[in-house]
């Protein structure tokens, strides 16, 4: 059984994201990446969107979910940014007079756990347009991070776990259904999706 996972205080998450905000220059709107929930669900306020793709990290199920996709007795896994190869996803341009407000909202959904670290990468449009986003990219230090489990043991997780939110499955095939919709695609977690939905279908049998 997975333990419960620490939140972190007020105090911490106001740190963290005074931190990162240290060197705006309160005026100029801000870019954030999605690429997984956060396309599907933004719940932040943002006036234009783009697809980028940013290199050094690539999308990858491997965090626990003890409470929105899993329990603590049947974690499931949600979406991290884990380092190599690269990352297709949306730019979200928050205005500036709206980065107060939905920053903090941000840090309340994405880091009151400690499974990410916000970073300022490089993201780069079709059109060779370079922005800088924020991205929360998987912090390897988190209880809940699992790195990279095998096929058949991620296919098992995504057969059966269900949380608050729903199944794991759910959050995965949204995830895929949002890239497609914006002409965006992962192969991997595609392939993945096609193998749990027939591991569940056949009842959880390998």
């Amino acid at each position: 059984m997975a333990e419960p996972l620490p939140r972190l205080s007020e105090a911490a998450l106001a740190a963290s994201r005074a931190a990162l905000l240290a060197e705006w220059d309160c005026s100029s709107p801000l870019w954030v990446f999605a690429y997984a929930s956060l396309i599907w669900k933004p719940e932040v306020v943002f006036d234009a969107r783009l697809p980028v793709r940013v290199h050094g990290y690539h999308r990858s199920l491997c965090l626990r979910s003890v409470a929105y996709r899993g329990t603590p007795e049947a974690p499931g896994l949600v979406a991290g940014l884990a380092r190599g190869g690269s990352c297709a996803g949306l730019a979200l341009r928050v205005p500036a007079q709206a980065v107060p407000e939905e920053f903090a909202r941000l840090w309340e959904r994405e880091m009151f756990m400690g499974s990410y670290a916000p970073r300022w990468l490089a993201a780069r449009a079709a059109d060779g347009l370079v922005l800088r986003v924020l991205a929360f990219v998987v912090n390897p230090a988190a209880s809940n991070y699992c790195g990279r489990l095998p096929e058949a043991e991620m296919l098992a997780i995504l057969a059966r776990a269900q949380g608050r939110y729903g199944t794991s499955l759910d959050y995965l095939e949204r995830t895929v259904a949002a890239l497609h919709a914006e002409g965006l695609s992962d192969p991997h977690l595609e392939r993945l999706a096609r193998k749990a939905r027939a591991v569940r279908g056949a009842g959880g049998e390998d």
